[in-house]
């Protein structure tokens, strides 16, 4: 349960601006027309209407463990450290749609979203060592970019070779 101890609601503000911050880019970013469509995929991917409702989800669970693990640093170095791991998390993946897409790599964002991945082990790590509880709120988010780790992986083995920036 959620509790609304002093500091939360500020907290709970930051990172659900931070979280509209990222859906926005990354939803600015993704473009599925031809050259998406165009690629081969594996049997398993989820249908495209599956992803916003996925990432909704998963940045309201990420919101609320930013919230509590900011909320319960116990002091000023341990919650700038949050801010740190969280800045760069978010940086992360809004720099994988942005090379996926609008680079059109999926070569390269592999190698983004391993690094992406490895941030998310980082914040749970963090927020972890002094809010154990908050740390369990980015399981989805750790999860789900796994998941989106082999489907990249995937796309890069089933359409290589990449280079060629071409817009459609």
């Amino acid at each position: 349960m959620i509790d609304f101890e002093p500091g939360f609601l500020s907290a709970l503000a930051g990172s659900a601006a931070v979280s509209i911050l990222v859906a926005g880019a990354g939803g600015f970013m993704t473009d599925t027309g031809p050259w998406y469509r165009s690629m081969k995929f594996p049997s398993w991917k989820p249908p495209d209407w599956a992803f916003g409702p996925i990432w909704t989800l998963v940045l309201v669970c990420a919101t609320l463990g930013s919230a509590k693990g900011l909320q319960a640093a116990p002091d000023d170095q341990t919650y700038w450290l949050c801010v740190a791991v969280l800045g760069l998390n978010a940086g992360l993946n809004i720099l994988w749609n942005a090379i996926f897409f609008a680079l059109r790599r999926p070569d390269w964002a592999f190698i983004e979203v391993v690094i992406f991945w490895l941030s998310i082990l980082a914040v749970m790590f963090v927020i972890g060592s002094h809010a154990p509880f908050a740390a369990l709120y980015f399981l989805p988010y750790l999860f789900w970019v796994g998941i989106a780790s082999l489907l990249n992986w995937k796309i890069v083995v089933l359409n290589r070779p990449f280079g060629a920036l071409s817009h459609d």
